[in-house]
């Protein structure tokens, strides 16, 4: 597991605390939404409800596009970077939670362990993001 955003080809978006997920309405409305992000080798691992609208969003249209932000998602900064979002198997899904434990210390380990709790270990799933020229074409 790698920690080098450039190589990841994510900027700023790979080492950010928060990173901004717009996922694309049916009608190419984008969504923006702020979430924990690690980054795994060439992929940003983020980590979810499974019944968010973004894994719905998702599941439909792969395009994404990521950025660094505030844990509002409000104030927006670095890269833009586009890319295409897959949905995680289980097994995937446990190497996400375990990168958002490691990068996010106590506290990720903490929600993590709470959410398993609360909703079970098909509550969450895992998503990982390939940067560039992977992604499918962009509006």
């Amino acid at each position: 597991m790698t920690q080098d955003s450039s190589a990841a080809g994510f900027g700023t978006a790979g080492t950010a605390k928060y990173v901004q997920l717009t996922t694309f309405r049916k009608d190419g409305t984008p969504v923006a939404t702020p979430v924990w992000a690690a980054l795994d080798g060439g992929r940003l691992l983020v980590w979810t409800e499974t019944e968010a609208w973004k894994v719905k969003r998702l599941r439909r249209d792969p395009r994404v596009v990521v950025q660094a932000c505030d844990a509002r998602g409000k104030k927006v900064t670095g890269d833009r970077v586009e890319g295409t979002g897959a949905i995680l198997d289980a097994a995937g899904t446990e190497r996400t939670r375990s990168a958002i434990s490691k990068k996010y210390g106590l506290l990720g380990w903490l929600l993590i362990k709470a959410s398993l709790l609360r909703r079970g270990k098909d509550g969450t799933i895992g998503i990982a993001i390939t940067a560039g020229s992977d992604a499918t074409s962009f509006r």
